[in-house]
């Protein structure tokens, strides 16, 4: 009970407060979600690999995040086929399924909980999972029709991978910023944690549940929830990733669904309604199902 007072009591406040003032005040969510994008995260994720010397432990993740993706895309195509879903329903249940919530939720919950080491291993696996969103899910998210230079430009422009790349050349060529500079960076970085807190609370106060039809709901919900941690269990029984890592990898496995997937559902039209439902229902549960997580973690 410790745990979730002292964890997931202060994330779920943030979120309240998010949620309960864009219902209240009905803010730009867009801006919002943009000033964090381009402003806020990059400075986040140029000062976790600034700092951090890479080696092994980031091949692990990406391995971590191939694994898990596709493990869970090649479960829901197996299911979906002897349920004799349509491609567009499959597509839908692997927005929501395989593609996890480990920006706005997974890496401030994961500093709450394991502190500023486990931190940056969350904030890696949220840069490496974003690639993996942005190609593979804007694939699924256009049926299958995407076109592969458009997903990898879309990679190409996004300002986090611009500051992994600056921070690694500054690394690696022993080139240090002044002093201010870094302090203002670390300044947006810090925000950025609150912030894209916030946001999420916003999200989920603009999604809307309509005709839900609850067995796939629970289907992705079960998959999202408890499969997904489990398969990233298996993994780090099998892959020699040390302790806190693993911890790391199970507890961003049992994230809900991203909440960019109901934006690529809307964009693509690949059932937006389904996705948005299972967003929001997935969500609401994951705060009991995070909270058992964390007590088996810890």
């Amino acid at each position: 009970m410790l745990v979730i007072y002292k964890v997931i009591l202060p994330v779920l406040l943030i979120y309240l407060l998010g949620f309960a003032g864009q219902k209240a005040l009905r803010l730009d969510i867009r801006s919002i979600s943009t000033s964090v994008l381009y402003l806020m995260t990059p400075a986040l994720v140029f000062r976790t690999f600034y700092t951090s010397k890479i080696d092994i432990t980031y091949l692990y993740v990406i391995a971590y995040g191939l694994f898990l993706s596709f493990s869970i895309i090649i479960l829901i195509k197996i299911i979906a086929k002897i349920k004799g879903y349509s491609a567009s329903v499959t597509n839908g249940l692997i927005l929501a399924s395989a593609f996890m919530n480990n920006g706005n939720l997974g890496a401030p919950l994961i500093l709450f909980a394991f502190g500023e080491k486990a931190f940056m291993y969350a904030v890696a696996i949220m840069v490496f999972h974003t690639v993996v969103m942005s190609t593979v899910g804007l694939y699924y998210a256009a049926k299958g029709k995407a076109d592969v230079t458009e997903s990898l430009v879309t990679v190409a422009k996004m300002p986090i991978i611009h500051a992994l790349i600056i921070a690694l050349l500054l690394q690696y060529s022993n080139v240090s910023i002044a002093e201010n500079i870094y302090k203002i960076i670390s300044m947006l970085a810090d925000a950025s944690i609150v912030v894209i807190m916030l946001a999420l609370g916003m999200q989920l106060a603009e999604i809307k549940v309509k005709n839900p039809q609850w067995g796939k709901i629970a289907f992705a919900t079960v998959i999202r929830l408890l499969v997904s941690p489990l398969i990233a269990l298996g993994f780090t029984l099998i892959v020699p990733v040390e302790p806190l890592l693993a911890k790391v990898m199970v507890l961003e496995a049992a994230m809900p669904p991203a909440a960019i997937t109901t934006m690529y559902a809307l964009q693509f039209d690949s059932e937006p309604n389904l996705v948005a439902s299972i967003n929001l229902v997935s969500t609401s549960i994951s705060i009991i199902t995070l909270s058992i997580w964390l007590i088996i973690l810890h």
